[in-house]
């Protein structure tokens, strides 16, 4: 009687069975999704970029502050107060309080008095920053989604990273000095009282305020700053 097995041919002794691959396909639904949610992604990017680029060329539109004349104001207030930090806060935000398109968008003035003062009448509003590195205390004049202008800085020194911004930068000095330099630079840049430090969108250095001190009215101006 014959007994050979009905499973099919016998293998060489040694071999392998041949493994067989099944590929399984996508159903036509999920290829149709992905590519629904592809183009529909591809799309809103598109949008997104028309509308920032179209945001971007118009922004100056929102801005309230304009750099050269808060420099003047800025002038102005250290020529009348050289000898007091705080005197000199106080004019430049009283002048920004006494033009009735400025003062509804103005904070309370941190120096209500121009007279020589350690310690503002607001301390709870002052905050520690802390970036790239760099310490010091701002207090907040104005903010929105386009524009900041703060009163920044510290009594004893600090140095670090600028960062690097999509916003124009004015750093103007109130009180000491701020020295910096980009990548590349020998040299320092030196800031003194009156001067402005322009850091450009895009731009990065590294920045230091002496042992001594420096404060600083700084304003920044983006479609999308909003610190």
């Amino acid at each position: 009687m014959n007994n050979r097995s009905a499973s099919g041919p016998r293998l060489p002794p040694g071999s392998r069975p041949k493994a067989i691959h099944i590929q399984k396909q996508i159903p036509s639904s999920s290829l149709a999704a992905i590519t629904r949610r592809t183009l529909l992604l591809t799309i809103f990017s598109a949008l997104f970029i028309g509308v920032y680029r179209w945001a971007d060329a118009i922004k100056s539109r929102w801005y309230i502050f304009d750099p050269s004349e808060l420099h003047k104001i800025t002038l102005e207030a250290i020529e009348r107060y050289p000898n007091s930090t705080s005197a000199v806060v106080h004019h430049i935000v009283q002048s920004l309080e006494s033009q009735p398109t400025l003062k509804p968008y103005i904070t309370a003035n941190p120096f209500p008095d121009p007279s020589p003062q350690a310690v503002s009448a607001y301390p709870s509003e002052w905050v520690f920053n802390n970036a790239g590195g760099a310490m010091g205390a701002m207090y907040i004049i104005h903010a929105s989604i386009t524009e900041y202008l703060i009163v920044f800085g510290t009594p004893i020194g600090t140095e670090g990273h600028t960062g690097r911004h999509t916003a124009d930068d004015y750093f103007n000095i109130l009180a000491g000095q701020q020295t910096a330099f980009a990548a590349g630079s020998l040299e320092a840049e030196v800031y003194r009282k009156g001067s402005v430090h322009h850091l450009r969108r895009g731009q990065v250095k590294q920045y230091k305020m002496p042992d001594g001190g420096c404060w600083a009215l700084e304003l920044a101006q983006d479609i999308s700053k909003s610190q």
